[in-house]
């Protein structure tokens, strides 16, 4: 007599488990379906809402973002970027619908390059997992500033040393590492609790920062919010500083390939997916905008805030918006618990991207990388690995604060180029290589929307591989041109390494699927 296991596989008599109904079939990577699709579009939006972490990411990097404008620059660069970026997510999600593949932008860099497919596809997914390791060591650093800020809080004669966010950081990797590893089936429920939490954090933090200044400190000014421009970076050009300062709204509007890399663990992603990235950048755009806007009126001593010993700057905003250590705390932990399960967001991603390239012999010890483990039903080495690299990602920082600042900084640049190499070769084929999903711009409307994603993205890549200010020494120079080079000179060196192993992912198109209720 069958029985169905909570993984929704069937058992025979003798308690062996045998396979769900989707595994054995060849989902649109080529593959066969080896993951159990949990997450469902209530996750998913979860998982983009806290991987994203929209209005913590730009929180925690506002004393950087205002030298570029001051408030003002901070709020308009976040409505500019944003803009550009909602087109790079449409055209992300029109491939994600049309090809619903872990592999994300590597698989779809195959595809939409024709004849270039193998090698564009490879240098997309390498770019692309490089990015998304970055992205979990920038968000677990992110998580051990705050709890050494939280520390800090009450301990005024404590001293704070790298070391110290060192082992915050590891416990945080390793610990999220095993959540990862040994949780699969409750990482869905994870996500969407990690949604709520930064639903509702934006909400208490807003409506603290917007009440409390009334009885402490008081309100900023309108003009400090809305109309002092201050550019303190040294360029003299204004329209170059605005653009410039957009690379911090880049940090935090969000990445939309986040949840495509779910997409084998997703039913009917050609549809979910689309709609969770719609809501993702809805939701984070407005958050980050509104919180901003508390957030700078809460504000009455900008100079104690640059000039705060705290890691994380909010802990200094909000000690003048609430007036005391601990309503600083409270707010400071509203902000830490979604980003401790962005780090499980980040680990999902990066992960996933390994995997899939290691079943297509694009890594070393591909055998080993490219399993699903049966029994913890995720790719358990492929996780293992990227907690290893990010362990030894945060020896950098113990050594060089500036070297692991680098590092991190090339994230966007990146994941950037990795969405250009799908995107650009789509456009230049004139769209023709692409079978439309559930999702697709008709007409017109597809063309001029990949072709500012495209220009957008060859522009700002330069951009950012500027000085963040004038004048600049080896402590406050860019290294991102520096790091981006270095590692895509190391992608060619394996290229040419794997290239005769390298198999390369299979497109199936939806129409050729035989099991619908899998799409």
């Amino acid at each position: 007599m069958e029985k169905i296991t909570a993984q929704g596989h069937t058992t025979d008599s003798s308690g062996v488990e045998q396979k769900g109904p989707d595994e054995g079939f060849i989902n649109p990577s080529g593959h066969r379906q080896e993951l159990d699709r949990n997450f469902h579009l209530i996750n998913i939006c979860g998982l983009g809402l806290t991987s994203g972490n929209t209005w913590i990411a730009i929180g925690g990097s506002i004393t950087v973002a205002i030298y570029n404008g001051g408030p003002p620059g901070v709020i308009y660069e976040l409505i500019a970027d944003s803009v550009f970026y909602w087109l790079i997510a449409a055209s992300i999600a029109e491939l994600a619908s049309a090809m619903p593949s872990s592999g994300g932008v590597y698989h779809w860099a195959s595809v939409t390059a024709g004849p270039y497919g193998r090698v564009c596809g490879f240098f997309a997914g390498w770019w692309n997992f490089l990015a998304w390791i970055l992205g979990v060591t920038g968000t677990a650093e992110i998580v051990a500033a705050q709890c050494v800020s939280m520390y800090a809080l009450f301990h005024q004669d404590y001293e704070i040393q790298r070391w110290h966010v060192f082992i915050a950081y590891l416990i945080c990797i390793w610990t999220c590492c095993l959540v990862v590893l040994y949780a699969n089936r409750a990482l869905p429920t994870v996500e969407s609790i990690g949604g709520f939490l930064v639903l509702a954090g934006f909400f208490i933090s807003v409506l603290v920062c917007a009440i409390m200044p009334h009885s402490k400190g008081g309100y900023a000014t309108t003009e400090f919010v809305w109309r002092e421009w201050e550019n303190s970076t040294g360029y003299s050009s204004n329209g170059f500083v605005f653009c410039l300062g957009m690379l911090n709204g880049a940090f935090a509007v969000g990445t939309p390939d986040v949840i495509t890399h779910l997409a084998e663990e997703i039913p009917h992603p050609s549809k979910n997916i689309p709609k969770a990235i719609l809501a993702q950048f809805i939701i984070g755009f407005f958050t980050a905008f509104f919180y901003l806007i508390a957030l700078f009126y809460s504000i009455n001593d900008l100079g104690a805030v640059l000039s705060s010993p705290y890691l994380f700057p909010l802990t200094a905003i909000y000690q003048q918006a609430t007036g005391s250590a601990g309503g600083s705390l409270g707010l400071l932990i509203v902000a830490f618990l979604p980003s401790l399960v962005a780090v499980i967001g980040c680990y999902l991603t990066a992960s996933r991207v390994f995997w899939t390239l290691a079943r297509d012999n694009a890594t070393p010890f591909s055998g080993f990388f490219g399993t699903i483990n049966k029994k913890k039903r995720n790719p358990f080495n492929s996780i293992v690995l990227c907690a290893v690299i990010c362990t030894l990602l945060g020896c950098i920082y113990v050594g060089s604060q500036t070297a692991f600042s680098a590092f991190i900084g090339s994230f966007v640049v990146l994941s950037s180029i990795s969405y250009l190499a799908a995107i650009l070769p789509h456009l230049l084929s004139r769209r023709a290589n692409v079978a439309p999903g559930w999702f697709w711009m008709k007409g017109g409307i597809g063309f001029v929307v990949n072709a500012i994603a495209c220009l957008y993205i060859m522009a700002f890549v330069v951009i950012f591989c500027f000085p963040f200010a004038l004048p600049f020494d080896a402590a406050n120079m860019n290294y991102t041109c520096l790091i981006t080079g270095g590692l895509t000179v190391f992608v060619a060196i394996f290229w040419f390494w794997r290239q005769r192993d390298y198999v390369g992912p299979h497109f199936v198109p939806l129409s050729e699927i035989l099991a619908k209720d899998a799409i």
